[in-house]
């Protein structure tokens, strides 16, 4: 594929910032975010969303967690 637009850059992006594309896939949307501001901004938005989740998901969860799925999956049946 040569050249990439704005449509198919966005649908990408998470995948482009997870590492989950192959390689030669990333070039067409890599170029295309080098000309497209419009397509940066939003690239920026979802690395820091990303950066946000990771630390969120760092820590142990709270034991009130925990408890709320068991008893939710209780609840199931």
């Amino acid at each position: 594929m040569s050249g990439c637009g704005c449509e198919h850059a966005r649908a990408n992006l998470e995948e482009l910032i997870r590492g989950e594309l192959r390689e030669g896939d990333c070039g067409p949307i890599r170029e295309h975010l080098a000309e497209c501001s419009e397509c940066r901004d939003e690239q920026q938005v979802f690395e820091n969303l990303t950066v946000a989740v990771r630390r969120a998901c760092e820590g142990p969860a709270p034991a009130s967690l925990r408890e709320t799925i068991i008893t939710s999956l209780r609840d199931l049946h």
